[in-house]
């Protein structure tokens, strides 16, 4: 999907990528971040973000949660990250990174409210007056006011199968009145999801009918006497996108993909993001007229399309296994010589996947450096 956009303004993570390879430092299955690359698109990000007034909660569970990058997102002055589950929010803890939002998309379950608190995040989005009475008790305890954040999820809201949940605007001031009602936690925000997407006819990203919900909602926080509320619009946040979110009535962005130059609007324009992550494979064997390559790394929305095969970067069409099967390997147009290195660059979500994650510092400066080797949930391996 982004093999081109790669060669065109990353080059040199290709360069890097390969020779690590070829010292033996970097295995099959394993994407390959390019530090400096993500610093600098989140630099970018940040200035676009100071115009507009709006702030950045990053999202790395796409890359594997892995925290070098986000300790590096958080000294460039990012709000904090956004842990899309509870898992990822003890990762990020452990690691001593900031927590800005959890429980979006993922509730946090009762035995780690007490922790996740610990962890000081910013806010927490709740789906039940049960979890807000679970926060309000643990908060008690800790002698502290957690701010909350509304998800609010309306009739003709547009959701993902899998990410279910949410208040109606209709029922917003009832729910208001019983916070209100709590000593330990307020509500600090409201957000819906996605907020934007990419219309890839139009080759913009655009705001979803979600927004109706959110319009709705803030009228009865208004209403309410409620201000400075976080009005979080999640989904395609990019420096590209950073002012509609302003347009909008947004206070907040998340960005995930952004961070790595790889959405849908990257892949078909050119912006200022660069691509900041590949994926590293090795032909395995070849069987009639194709060659098998090492897979692992496969996220079936991936849009897997092109390879890059041999130091000689001899480019190949690439076949994903179905769904209903597991990705022990990927397809290739036709035989290549066994032990072949391959390069890919497809949208991903490391975290879903059983790969390598290698981050390799000074690409840019051809001063290459690799600061260490993860498991795709944020663990080190090396």
């Amino acid at each position: 999907m982004f093999v081109e956009r790669l060669l065109e303004n990353n080059p040199k993570l290709i360069e890097a990528s390969l020779s690590l390879y070829k010292q033996g430092l970097l295995m099959p299955n394993t994407y390959v971040l390019d530090y400096d690359a993500f610093l600098d698109n989140g630099k970018a990000m940040l200035e676009e973000a100071k115009k507009y007034d709006i702030k950045l909660f990053y999202m790395l569970k796409q890359i594997g949660r892995n925290p070098l990058i986000a300790k590096g997102l958080d000294e460039l002055g990012f709000a904090g990250c956004v842990a899309v589950d509870f898992d990822e929010a003890m990762t990020m803890k452990n690691n001593g990174c900031k927590l800005g939002h959890v429980g979006h998309l993922v509730q946090i379950p009762r035995n780690l409210i007490k922790d996740t608190l610990e962890a000081k995040p910013e806010y927490i989005t709740v789906y039940s007056m049960q979890k807000i009475l679970d926060i309000n008790e643990e908060a008690k305890k800790s002698g502290i006011v957690q701010k909350l954040c509304i998800r609010i999820t309306d009739e003709d809201s547009d959701l993902y199968s899998g990410q279910i949940g949410g208040f109606s605007s209709s029922h917003l001031k009832c729910l208001v009145k019983e916070i209100e009602k709590l000593d330990n936690v307020k509500v600090g925000g409201l957000t819906v999801f996605p907020a934007l997407l990419y219309d890839g006819q139009d080759k913009k990203i655009q705001p979803t009918k979600n927004i109706n919900a959110m319009n709705r909602a803030k009228a009865v926080m208004e209403e309410l006497g409620y201000k400075d509320l976080m009005i979080n619009m999640p989904s395609c946040t990019c420096v590209n996108s950073i002012p509609l979110i302003k347009q909008i009535g947004g206070t907040h962005g998340e960005p995930g993909h952004g961070l790595s130059g790889t959405t849908p609007l990257h892949k078909d324009t050119k912006q200022i993001e660069k691509v900041a992550y590949l994926y590293l494979s090795e032909v395995s064997h070849n069987f009639d007229k194709h060659a098998y390559i090492y897979g692992g790394g496969h996220y079936r929305r991936s849009h897997m399309e092109n390879a890059l095969v041999g130091y000689d970067l001899k480019k190949a069409k690439v076949c994903a296994p179905s769904t209903e099967s597991i990705d022990y390997h990927y397809e290739l147009d036709q035989n290549y010589d066994v032990n072949e290195p391959v390069i890919m660059c497809y949208r991903t979500q490391v975290f879903t996947t059983r790969s390598h994650v290698a981050v390799v510092k000074g690409i840019s400066r051809d001063n290459v450096e690799l600061l260490g080797i993860y498991n795709g949930l944020g663990q080190r391996e090396k």
